[in-house]
């Protein structure tokens, strides 16, 4: 028997097809609704904070079942649709903090627009729920991908409908521990949320840093030790090679005040295109090394929708029952409508004129490569969410090479009308329409992953996929209501990036908004010919040398990876970013190595107290993501209403001279009482 066979007659649904228990009921509705706008929020908050997501699954599904038990008959069902409906927010809102704030950072808005980010949600959403239907057969049924996000969330499901406890105590804890942390961080500022070392010694700037951020380091345990350490890799090559090398060779910048400041000045003007050079050729390396993959996915796919046509919607079990591949059609083909009118809206408000009949051809055929672009990013997501997780889609560089084929396809249809090079609010128009259109290639990519591994916990627990597919769009109308307004006010309070919507504005406390600033600066750079091609040059160097790395490691069988837009990552963020995701991936391993050898001393079978143990970390890590987010939320209400971020700063006098130093402190100990929480395997 083959392989693919085997994997295919292995899965046996918990609840089996027979029996009809109920999933998409009202309650499911309104609470996935309700966890999908605070997934939304916490996860925007994330990415424009440090250019990372993550899967809101296994707290949404933990919430769901403590919630749920409170009413009578609720089901294993139940709670999988609600898990679905929130990872939808998360995924959506993730996927669009990564790329729409690059229109603020490039001058073309100057506030968030609700009716076109909205819009953006809705189409990018919709069509992101419809091209992975007929995927969703040849990737989960028929398919060998593991999913292990979505097979997580299952066993986490499975333990809950068996089990009283299911973990949100954690949840709680962990959650209220950072939401206390950060409101001293930014609120009272009693406690610094980084701490820097920096010096000179003649011409050569040198030094080390790092930051405080729970949030971030929650996403460091997630992602894991190895993830981690490959992006940290990225940022000794920035800063403890990249910054001195610099500065020795080209000089310090003659306008800093400071070792510190010279050592940024650098970074942000020089080493950081490094960054983006290395995201270049990453991103379409990754694209390369998919397609052989990809194109056995897709023709699968098609033979698959053949088997169903032939066989009859009523001959397959519920729990195999899709969309109709007919309403996938119909629908697809309804969304070109709202999308042509946002493309010709922009085409025809911008500073590009090429004429009624120019707009409308242009209009056209933007709108048929969109199209293709949001259905094999939504399929590539898939694929690689289903190969490696979650944390591995390679949004970025799907979105960077998104952003390199719309440039050069507006350049070759403009470029006999319209000179960009000596017409700058043409190039910047021309910048935004690719913007624009990448922010719906997004959305459709990184809800395809996301809907993927809901479906396969959905097959693994017993769930009827065309009421996950059709709750989907629930969480897509919840994010496209709520998105929009949380950016206005996170703008509002804190800036992003460089750009501060009101003067007197703290640029320390800005959120860096890093893969929405990559975006802006490479759409921009490509029309108005601004490339800094030495530093772009040498980033596809290191970028090189990190793929020949890699391929050696997977050669000799290494349990070392160092992904090539890891390393790019890490060379492109700050070191208040890398460093707590560096510590929650060094706490990752030192969790892993206590449960090993809590194993290996009990000399017995463990497995059910080493998953639990597991699962407590992960929920630990996601309630300091969500606490820190969503006070983080909160307090920008009254910094933008007050149009100030020191409405509850209070630092008594004594504390002042040491407020790193009780960062350095607090952070310490949270990191031990996380490692004791998570390495707790007698808690059941």
């Amino acid at each position: 028997m083959s392989l693919k066979k085997q994997s295919h007659l292995a899965v046996a649904p918990y609840i089996s097809a027979s029996q009809n228990l109920p999933e998409a009921t009202l309650r499911t509705f309104i609470l996935g609704s309700l966890l999908a706008v605070l997934m939304a929020g916490a996860n925007a908050y994330l990415v424009l904070k440090v250019g990372m997501s993550v899967s809101a699954c296994i707290p949404a599904a933990v919430i769901s079942m403590a919630v749920l038990k409170l009413f009578k008959n609720s089901n294993i069902l139940e709670n999988n649709i609600v898990q679905t409906v929130a990872s939808a927010g998360e995924a959506l809102a993730g996927a669009l903090a990564m790329i729409l704030p690059a229109l603020i950072l490039i001058g073309y808005w100057q506030s968030f627009s609700l009716v076109l980010t909205s819009s953006i949600i809705l189409i990018g959403g919709g069509l992101g729920v419809l091209f992975t239907v007929p995927l969703r057969r040849a990737m989960i049924v028929e398919g060998e991908l593991k999913f292990p996000e979505g097979v997580a969330t299952a066993e986490v499901l499975k333990a809950g409908d068996k089990s009283s406890e299911v973990g949100l105590w954690d949840l709680l804890t962990a959650g209220i521990v950072a939401a206390v942390i950060k409101f001293a961080q930014s609120g009272w500022q009693i406690v610094a949320d980084s701490i820097n070392f920096w010096t000179r010694s003649g011409n050569t700037v040198y030094g080390a840093g790092g930051g405080f951020s729970l949030a971030i380091t929650g996403a460091g345990y997630i992602i894991g030790f190895h993830a981690s350490v490959a992006i940290f890799t990225g940022s000794i090559i920035a800063f403890y090679i990249g910054i001195p090398l610099y500065s020795t060779i080209m000089g310090v910048p003659a306008d800093a005040s400071s070792a510190y400041d010279a050592a940024m000045t650098i970074w942000n003007t020089k080493i950081r295109i490094v960054g983006v050079g290395a995201m270049i050729l990453g991103g379409l390396w990754t694209i390369v090394e998919l397609l052989p993959s990809l194109k056995k996915a897709i023709v699968s796919a098609g033979k698959a929708m053949r088997n169903v046509k032939e066989r009859g919607q009523d001959s397959i079990p519920r729990t195999d029952r899709d969309i109709p591949i007919s309403w996938v059609a119909g629908g697809s083909a309804l969304f070109a409508v709202p999308l042509y009118v946002i493309l010709d809206y922009v085409l025809e408000t911008s500073h590009i004129d090429i004429g009624t009949s120019g707009y409308i051809f242009t209009g056209l055929v933007l709108l048929v490569i969109s199209f293709l672009l949001c259905f094999f990013m939504a399929a590539v997501s898939s694929y690689m969410c289903g190969l490696m997780g979650s944390s591995n889609n390679p949004i970025s560089g799907t979105m960077i090479m998104t952003v390199i084929i719309l440039s050069f396809t507006l350049m070759l249809i403009l470029g006999s009308h319209i000179n960009f090079t000596v017409d700058p609010e043409a190039a910047l128009s021309a910048a935004a329409i690719v913007i624009l259109i990448t922010s719906i290639v997004a959305c459709a990519g990184s809800l395809g992953g996301d809907n993927m591994q809901d479906l396969k916990s959905g097959q693994l627990v017993g769930s009827t996929p065309w009421k996950q597919q059709g709750m989907l769009m629930v969480g897509v109308i919840a994010s496209a209501i709520v998105v929009a307004p949380v950016f206005q006010l996170l703008f509002e309070a804190y800036g992003i990036g460089d750009i501060m919507p009101r003067e007197g504005m703290d640029p320390a406390k800005a959120l860096s908004s890093p893969k929405a600033a990559l975006m802006a600066a490479l759409a921009k750079a490509i029309f108005t010919h601004t490339m800094d091609w030495l530093m772009i040059g040498i980033g596809m160097a290191v970028a090189l040398v990190t793929i020949m790395v890699d391929k050696m490691c997977i050669a000799m069988n290494s349990k070392w990876r160092f992904p090539v837009l890891a390393i790019a990552v890490g060379i492109y963020l700050p070191l208040d970013v890398t460093f707590p995701i560096l510590l929650g991936g060094l706490v990752a391993w030192f969790v892993d190595r206590s449960i090993a050898k809590q194993k290996d001393a009990s000399k017995k079978s463990l497995e059910k107290e080493e998953a639990n143990a597991r699962k407590n970390g992960m929920l630990l890590a996601s309630g300091l993501i969500a606490g820190e987010a969503v006070v983080g939320i909160l307090i920008a209400i009254p910094f933008v209403a007050y149009q100030s971020t020191d409405v509850f700063k209070f630092v008594p006098a004594f504390i002042e001279p040491f407020r790193e130093q009780l960062g350095l402190l607090i952070t310490a100990l949270v990191l031990y009482w996380f490692y004791k929480a998570a390495t707790n395997m007698k808690k059941v």
